[in-house]
């Protein structure tokens, strides 16, 4: 086709993204026996982790996620008593959120059987090549946050 073209970031981008694909498709089951979905649980997860309240921009920041998505989760998650929504005494359009009790005790139940989840899904990888991956993921994701968010701005 065109012999000359060097096909090694398809190749990359296709592992990625298949990747991304068989992971999605088997879900996490143990937020899936608690209704919850992987995104739900990053935001939860990200305030129990912070221990205080954080405003709905905090959150996208800590999640990767754009300000839309999570606004629509935190809806969800209010709605279901996980979370609760503070108006700023300054500044009305401010929200400072935070776990309830049952949104800690979620996070409490559901985080031991989903690190046993996870550390069996990437159980063929040894520490070093964990962590030689998630540094390189982390990397990649950093370029493309930047260039997008310029594509986009």
């Amino acid at each position: 086709m065109h012999p000359g073209l060097d096909t090694g970031p398809m190749e990359v981008i296709g592992r990625i993204n298949r990747c991304a694909a068989l992971l999605q498709q088997a879900e996490d089951a143990p937020l899936r026996r608690v209704g919850l979905s992987r995104p739900e649980f990053d935001l939860l997860g990200a305030l129990r982790r912070t221990g205080h309240e954080l405003t709905p921009g905090e959150l996208a920041r800590e999640t990767f996620s754009s300000g839309a998505a999570v606004t629509k989760r935190l809806k969800q998650l209010s709605e279901r008593g996980l979370v609760e929504r503070r108006s700023d005494s300054r500044d009305r359009r401010v929200a400072h959120l935070r776990l309830t009790d049952a949104g800690r005790a979620v996070v409490d139940d559901v985080l031991p059987a989903q690190l046993a989840y996870e550390t069996a899904v990437l159980s063929g990888l040894d520490a070093p090549e964990q962590g030689e991956l998630a540094a390189l993921l982390g990397e990649l994701l950093g370029q493309l946050e930047g260039r997008l968010g310029a594509l986009r701005g």
